[in-house]
């Protein structure tokens, strides 16, 4: 059993065969996906498809490239859709200096008022966090550390901060990254973090694990990424996908388990 914790299948590139791939994640023992908004559409049609798969559910959350978009209404219309039964974390949100879409001080208001946003409604947080990590460490710790909990999505820092998010009680996110060959600091992250702080994630339609990098990614190759993060361990897989998935139901406890 595997559940994605950190997919976007309302992204265009599943427009084609959306349903058809869908269907086959239960059959290959995808027993859960949590579609992540980025943008306010994003958020709109996570709703939609949590709606219509039993085993998705939905984040509520605006991506710093995008709160541009933002303004006091469309928060409450956030507040609104976390208080629904299948939103269970209010993401992804953060700070992303990488693309530098929207000015830094404006960055950081956003993801302060949606970390009060998941305060307010008792939600985890999936956060973002590009060419922004030691920003974004110091807006969770003063912000939101000891509170509702999360993930950092797709983390891409040193095992050294890892450990610093660990203590502070969040979730790691891992995904395909883990598997390519170049990838040494996240395997060293893999090797230092207790397992029971690590979840795994596609972002798919992204980051595709190998041998299919460059490909689109989808939640079927999450089994790569567990055998990876299993070798790194030394351990059994079964035993690593057994522990991953509890610590997703511990990260989103508004998710029922299917156990």
């Amino acid at each position: 059993m595997i559940f994605d914790s950190h997919a976007h299948y309302d992204d265009k590139a599943f427009e084609e065969d959306r349903d058809e791939l869908l269907a086959q994640m239960i059959p290959n023992g995808i027993t859960g996906i949590v579609n992540v908004g980025a943008s306010l559409q994003g958020v709109r049609a996570s709703q939609e498809l949590a709606e219509k798969y039993p085993f998705i559910y939905a984040a509520v959350g605006v991506h710093p490239d995008e709160v541009g978009s933002l303004d006091e209404q469309k928060l409450l219309w956030m507040y609104d859709l976390c208080r629904k039964e299948k939103t269970v974390a209010v993401g992804e949100i953060g700070l992303d200096y990488y693309w530098d879409k929207e000015a830094h001080e404006f960055q950081k208001l956003w993801f302060v008022r949606q970390l009060q946003m998941a305060n307010d409604t008792g939600l985890p947080v999936n956060i973002h966090s590009r060419e922004a990590a030691q920003d974004t460490f110091d807006i969770m710790k003063k912000e939101h550390a000891g509170t509702t909990g999360g993930v950092i999505h797709c983390f891409s820092s040193s095992a050294q901060m890892a450990m610093e998010y660990v203590k502070l009680g969040y979730f790691i996110g891992v995904g395909g990254v883990v598997t390519f060959k170049n990838a040494r600091v996240m395997k060293e992250v893999v090797e230092t973090v207790p397992l029971e702080h690590i979840v795994v994630e596609t972002d798919c339609p992204y980051l595709a694990p190998a041998p299919n990098r460059g490909k689109r990614n989808s939640s079927l190759y999450l089994p790569l990424v567990t055998a990876e993060i299993a070798r790194i361990k030394g351990m059994d897989v079964n035993e690593v996908e057994e522990i991953l998935y509890e610590n997703t139901m511990r990260l989103y406890p508004g998710i029922k388990s299917v156990k």
